[in-house]
């Protein structure tokens, strides 16, 4: 699934298709051409409504689903795009009062049936953790870990995924940057406020991986555009800022980023000579010799000594199992491909990126950098099955057209972002912390949940702490920014112990900060 492209941050954005996007390249879908261009007909939107009973946890509910597409114009009340979405609103309640949660996946170029299907929405997949879940028949139950006792939602489709897509005057390019997604998703969002009555409620939007990216700038982009303000953003496993997270742009900030969660997978998988006894602990060790020892020397370059590229070498090979001549070799700088390849390379085994804790047989022992991720080739079969089985049977949802799980957006991505601190300059390498941190500044009642994996290596924990320790805020704003772990990896909710505790933090999220 991982490969290098000519791109730096093209590549980032490939590697971050994760599990939501395991079908990889070959397999991916390319975006539709608008449709009717050459017809007068413009599609309108079209939804389908179905009424359903059942139990999240204790609670027995009745709720409402709404799924399809609505019509998007452009700023000349043109048509230019059908958003695709599936809304779940509890019967019975004030929608005035009752919280709302927008929520989507990342790629980018994912739909966002890994959550829905996953964790969030009122049925869910059933994942044998650890297992290939690549045969046949998959099942589906109802989801006792669903947050839709507390919060209604809604699952947004980006344009280009599901059955989201350009129509009339619009363009792939209108759509297909980190501006542009940003823009698309805020008007849809707003929109929907608008068509369903939901000004009043109380909002909250959910991203995760590169949903990072689109959060950071929505939550900006509805403040400052729309005025809008949100009660809360919750960020899964989320990628920001493609500096602190990237290897390969010639900074060092990501491998001293990645260092602790390579010694997780080490540990976990029982590849070191000294294995300790529990995790935490041990990670503190790493994350300390991270900063001190390991972040110094890589930023002198050649002026390091001798005798402080030994101690680093050593404690490389202590901490992550992996030689200290090959990290000698490797100028003491390791992307995550590579070690992923190397750590079980000597048992034919890869280790899997998006959650470390799977292994598989390696395709090319002598390969350089792993070609596939074990991870995704054993989850992605089974959300693909059960997601079209329920959208098509139990929602209802008729259409001759097929819902695209993933695509290849990134190889069509305008990359650049206009940071709200460059004064209309577009930076090549976007980084929507920024954007988080003013509309922080701007709506210091807006509180953010962080939830990470310990065993993700497609986006390290280590990475938005880093993020979140550079933000440019107040002192006291600090105190909004919220963290929870997971002994898992960067879709800890197939982990069964972890759905509960996602849950629990979910909601007790959305409860506390709602007026």
């Amino acid at each position: 699934m991982i490969h290098r492209l000519a791109s730096a941050f093209g590549a980032c954005l490939f590697a971050l298709l994760i599990a939501h996007d395991a079908l990889g390249a070959d397999t991916a879908k390319k975006p539709e051409a608008p449709e009717s261009k050459a017809e007068n007909t413009i599609p309108e939107g079209k939804v389908f409504v179905t009424h359903h009973k059942g139990r999240v946890g204790a609670a027995a509910i009745s709720y409402t689903a709404t799924a399809g597409t609505m019509q998007m114009k452009n700023d000349k009340d043109e048509p230019v795009a059908l958003f695709g979405f599936t809304a779940y609103a509890r019967d019975g309640v004030d929608p005035r009062t009752r919280p709302i949660v927008f929520a989507y996946n990342g790629g980018p170029g994912s739909a966002s049936a890994w959550l829905h299907m996953g964790i969030l929405g009122p049925k869910r997949t059933v994942i044998d953790d650890l297992a290939y879940n690549t045969r046949g028949p998959f099942r589906i139950v109802e989801n006792e870990y669903s947050i839709l006792d507390v919060a209604d939602l809604v699952m947004i489709d980006p344009i280009g995924t599901g059955f989201s897509r350009t129509i009339g005057k619009g363009e792939g390019k209108d759509f297909w940057g980190v501006d542009q997604d940003v823009t698309s998703v805020s008007n849809f969002i707003v929109q929907y406020l608008s068509e369903y009555g939901r000004w009043s409620s109380p909002k909250f939007i959910l991203g995760e991986s590169y949903g990072g990216m689109r959060t950071g700038g929505v939550s900006f982009a509805l403040l400052t555009r729309h005025n809008v303000a949100l009660n809360g953003v919750i960020l899964v496993s989320p990628y920001m800022d493609v500096a602190a997270g990237f290897a390969g742009l010639r900074v060092d900030e990501p491998y001293v980023n990645f260092l602790p969660t390579f010694a997780s997978t080490a540990w976990y998988q029982h590849a070191l000579k000294d294995r300790p006894e529990q995790l935490q602990p041990f990670l503190r060790e790493v994350e300390a010799f991270s900063e001190d020892v390991y972040a110094p020397v890589l930023f002198k370059g050649t002026r390091a000594t001798a005798a402080e590229r030994q101690a680093v070498l050593t404690g490389l090979e202590r901490y992550t199992g992996i030689s200290a001549a090959y990290w000698d070799k490797a100028n003491l700088r390791l992307d995550e491909g590579r070690f992923l390849q190397e750590l079980m390379r000597n048992k034919g085994k890869v280790i899997g990126r998006v959650d470390s804790r799977y292994v598989g047989d390696t395709v090319d022992p002598l390969s350089e950098s792993m070609r596939y991720d074990p991870y995704s080739a054993a989850i992605a079969p089974a959300i693909v099955a059960t997601f079209n089985d329920y959208y098509r049977e139990d929602l209802k949802v008729e259409s001759d057209r097929e819902y695209i799980l993933s695509g290849d957006l990134w190889m069509h991505w305008d990359d650049s972002h206009a940071q709200p601190d460059l004064q209309g300059f577009k930076s090549p390498f976007a980084n929507t912390a920024v954007d988080l941190a003013q509309a922080l500044t701007m709506n210091p009642k807006m509180q953010v949940l962080i939830q990470q994996g310990y065993f993700d290596l497609a986006v390290p924990y280590r990475t938005i702490q880093y993020v979140v320790e550079h933000l440019d805020v107040a002192p006291e704003l600090r105190a909004n920014v919220h963290f929870e772990y997971y002994d898992a990896g960067h879709m800890m909710y197939v982990h069964p112990p972890s759905m509960k505790k996602f849950k629990d933090t979910t909601s007790d999220f959305i409860h506390s900060n709602v007026n």
